[in-house]
C-alpha cells in the first residue's frame, strides 16, 4: 500500500523553523540515546522519500509510541509540532514534539523510495556503508544527545567520541495499528519574537510559547497577584517562600516561586500592579495543587535569575479572567479552578475557626449573585475575610476560586486566588447595571444549601432511615445531609488520644517512657502533647438510629469541652469526666453530615461523618413539620 511523503520535508525542517508543519514522513529507524537517561530518549531517522536525516529526537512526552509499539521501523508518521535546536559545534537537531502515525509498517511493506542522506546544512550526500553495510550519515549528530524533556531544563549538547550511527540496531517488532490513529499531547510552538530586553540579548517572547527545550529567553509581563512569605518546617529542615503569578500582553499567565536566598533578594523588588522584564528562572511542570492558572508550567527563582522594572507598561493587561457563569457551576466537575464574578447580595459576619491541623482562621461567607439569577456562597479566608466590607453589595470578581460540591455548589477562595471588589472592567460595569435597574429585585435561586439553622427547604433534610432506603453515600461521590437527631450513647473509651504539639501535625505521639513523646510523622521527640478528640456517637430519631464520627471541631461542640480540658479531667476527675458524656445523652441537635461507602479490610460500610452540630431552631423546625404534612394531606 502506497502513501505520499511530503516532498522536500526533510530540507525544510533542517533548515527552517516549522512549529505547526504537518508533515508526512516515514521512520527509517529508531535508537535510544547513550546514556540511560531517565525518562529514556529515541533518536529517528526519518524520510520524505528522496532524503534522509538522522537528526530528529523524540520528546519525551510521546514515549508512549515506542512503548505500545507503535513507532516502528518503516511505518509512515504526520510530524505535527517540531522545534529546531542547535549543538555547540552550530548542528541541529529537530525535535518532534507531535506526531501521529499514519499508517503501520505491516502496511507499508518496506522502505519508500531511495533516499540519500541529508547533512545538517540541508545539502544531500551519498551514503557510507558502515561495517555491517547498513547506511549511515555522513556527519551525523551524536547518538549520546540528551535531548530536553518537560521533567527538566537540560540543554542538548554534543557528546564526546565518534557517532556509530545505526549499525547492529536490532528493529523493534511491528504490531497492527489500532482502530484510530495515535496522537500525542500537543505542546506549545516556537517562540514568537516581540522585542528585546534591556541590558540583554535574549529576546521577549510570550509566556503561552514558554516551554523546557529553551535555553535563552526573556519576558515582559505585569505582577497580577504577590503571596506573602511563607515559612516551613519539617524533618528535611526548614526555609521560607513566596510567590507571586505574572501576566503578559497576549494574555498569557505563570506563577513564579522564590527560595530562601531568592525571597531575600526578590521579595522587596517585586510590587503587584507593576511589570518586569524576568529572565534566567527555572521552567518545571505546574504542581496544580498550589496553583489556580491555566499554565502546564510555573516558574522557579535561583541565584542567576534576573528581574529588572519595566518603565512600558501600557501594552500590559492589569488582570485576564475567564469567568464562569454561575448558573454554569452546576455542570462543571468537583474541585475545579474557576474565575467568578457577581454582586455581594449578602454576607455573613467573620467568624473563627480551628482546622484539622489546629490553626485557627478567620473565615467569612459570602452570597453572589449574577445575569443568570442563579446564586453561589464563597467563602474567603484570613486576612481577606476580615478586611472584607459587603455592606454596599460590591461587585466581587475571584480569580481562581475553586469548586466545591458540599452542600451542592460553593466555592472557596485558595491561597492563590485574587479577590477583587469593583474591579475596573467590563464584565463588572456590566454587572453593576444590571443589579441597579432590577437584578436586585430577582429572587434567585442558591446552588448552594443554606448553612444556618432556619435554612429551610433549601436544607437536605433526610431522617436517618431515608439515609439506609435511599443508599446514601453508595456512589462515587459522597452525599450530603442534615437532621434532627438525639444522642444516644457516646463512647468515652478511647475517644482521647495524645497527638503532637507542633503546628500543622495531629499525628498520634509514642510515650517513650522517659519523659519524651515521639511523633514518627515529624521524625521529632517533645516534652509534651496536646489532646485530641475523636468520638464515636450513636444518633437516633423516630424511625432509626445511626452511629456517627465526630472529630475535633464537632466533638468540642457536643461536648461543650475542649480537648485539653477533658484530657485533664480524665486525668484529675474521673467521675467529672464521666459527667461530661452522661449530660450529653438524650440531647437533640442538629447535625449536618457527610456519607461515604468506605472499605477497609475488604470489608465495606457506610461511614457518617458529622461536619457541623448546632441547636435546633424548634420554631423553624416546626414550620417544617406542618410544611411537610400539608404536602402529605394536599
Amino acid at each position: 500500500m502506497s502513501v505520499k511523503l511530503t516532498e522536500g520535508a526533510v530540507e525544510a525542517l533542517i533548515n527552517g523553523s516549522q512549529a505547526d508543519c504537518n508533515l508526512v514522513l516515514q521512520l527509517l529507524n529508531i535508537v535510544p540515546c547513550a546514556g540511560g537517561s531517565v525518562p529514556p530518549r529515541f533518536r529517528l531517522m526519518m524520510s520524505d522519500g528522496r532524503h534522509s536525516l538522522s537528526s530528529f529526537l523524540l520528546a519525551t512526552q510521546l514515549n508512549n509510541l515506542v512503548e505500545e509499539k507503535l513507532l516502528v521501523r518503516n511505518c509512515v508518521c504526520m510530524v505535527k509540532k517540531t522545534i529546531k535546536n542547535t549543538l555547540s559545534d552550530g548542528r541541529p537537531v529537530v525535535i518532534v514534539l507531535d506526531m501521529e502515525i499514519l499508517q503501520s509498517a505491516e502496511e507499508i511493506g518496506g522502505k519508500i523510495g531511495n533516499p540519500t542522506p541529508c547533512n545538517p546544512t540541508g545539502k544531500t550526500s551519498s551514503p557510507q556503508k558502515s561495517a555491517s553495510g547498513s547506511s549511515v550519515p555522513a556527519s551525523p549528530p551524536s547518538a549520546a544527545v540528551a535531548g530536553p524533556s518537560y521533567e527538566n531544563n537540560s540543554t542538548l549538547s554534543p557528546s564526546r567520541g565518534r557517532e556509530k550511527g545505526f549499525v547492529g540496531t536490532s528493529p523493534m517488532k511491528a504490531s497492527p495499528m489500532k482502530a484510530s490513529p495515535m496522537k500525542a499531547s500537543p505542546t506549545k510552538a516556537s517562540p514568537k519574537v516581540t522585542s528585546t530586553s534591556p541590558g540583554s540579548s535574549s529576546k521577549v517572547v510570550p509566556i503561552e510559547s514558554l516551554n523546557p527545550y529553551q535555553s535563552k529567553w526573556t519576558i515582559k509581563a505585569r505582577v497580577t497577584n504577590k503571596s506573602s512569605i511563607r515559612t516551613w518546617s519539617n524533618s528535611r529542615g526548614e526555609g521560607k517562600l513566596f510567590s507571586f503569578e505574572i501576566l503578559d500582553e497576549s494574555g498569557g499567565e505563570i506563577k513564579i516561586t522564590a527560595f530562601n536566598n531568592e525571597v531575600d533578594k526578590f521579595f522587596s523588588l517585586v510590587e503587584q500592579g507593576k511589570v518586569y522584564f524576568i529572565t534566567k528562572a527555572t521552567l518545571k511542570v505546574a504542581n496544580k495543587q498550589y496553583t489556580s492558572l491555566k499554565n502546564d508550567y510555573e516558574m522557579t527563582l535561583h541565584a542567576q535569575s534576573s528581574i529588572v522594572p519595566c518603565d512600558d507598561s501600557q501594552d500590559i493587561p492589569a488582570v485576564h479572567c475567564d469567568f464562569v457563569p454561575i448558573a454554569e457551576l452546576e455542570n462543571r466537575d468537583k474541585d475545579a479552578i474557576i474565575d467568578v464574578i457577581g454582586v455581594c447580595k449578602s454576607v455573613e459576619d467573620v467568624s473563627r475557626i480551628t482546622t484539622k491541623t489546629s490553626r485557627e482562621v478567620s473565615k467569612r461567607a459570602l452570597n453572589l449573585i449574577d445575569t443568570t439569577g442563579k446564586e453561589v456562597t464563597a467563602t474567603l479566608w484570613g486576612e481577606e475575610a476580615e478586611k472584607f466590607d459587603g455592606s454596599r453589595q460590591p461587585v466581587v470578581a475571584i480569580k481562581g476560586a475553586r469548586l466545591s460540591d458540599f452542600g451542592g455548589r460553593s466555592l472557596s477562595a485558595l491561597f492563590s486566588s485574587t479577590v477583587m471588589v469593583n474591579p475596573d472592567l467590563p464584565e463588572a460595569f456590566r454587572l453593576r447595571a444590571w443589579y441597579d435597574q432590577g437584578g436586585n429585585a430577582i429572587k434567585g435561586k442558591s446552588l448552594t444549601e443554606t448553612r444556618s439553622s432556619g435554612s429551610g427547604a433549601r436544607t437536605n433534610w433526610k431522617t436517618l432511615s431515608d439515609v439506609k432506603n435511599e443508599e446514601l453515600g453508595q456512589g462515587e461521590k459522597a452525599d450530603y445531609f442534615s437532621c434532627i437527631a438525639t444522642v444516644l450513647y457516646i463512647r468515652k473509651e478511647n475517644c482521647l488520644y495524645q497527638a503532637c504539639p507542633s503546628a500543622g501535625c495531629s499525628k498520634k505521639v509514642i510515650d517513650q517512657q522517659n519523659g519524651l513523646y515521639r511523633c514518627e510523622k515529624c521524625g521529632r521527640e517533645f516534652p509534651n502533647f496536646k489532646y485530641r478528640l475523636l468520638l464515636s456517637a450513636n444518633l437516633a430519631d423516630f424511625g432509626d438510629n445511626q452511629w456517627v464520627t465526630c472529630f475535633q471541631d464537632t466533638a468540642e461542640v457536643l461536648l461543650g469541652h475542649t480537648a485539653e480540658t477533658l484530657g485533664q479531667l480524665r486525668d484529675t476527675d474521673e467521675t467529672a469526666f464521666d459527667e461530661v458524656f452522661q449530660k450529653v445523652n438524650f440531647t437533640t441537635h442538629l447535625f449536618r453530615n457527610r456519607v461515604k461507602l468506605e472499605t477497609y479490610n475488604d470489608e465495606s460500610r457506610v461511614k457518617v461523618i458529622v461536619m457541623e452540630v448546632q441547636p435546633v431552631d424548634h420554631r423553624e423546625y416546626s414550620r417544617r413539620l406542618l410544611s411537610n404534612i400539608h404536602k402529605l394531606t394536599s
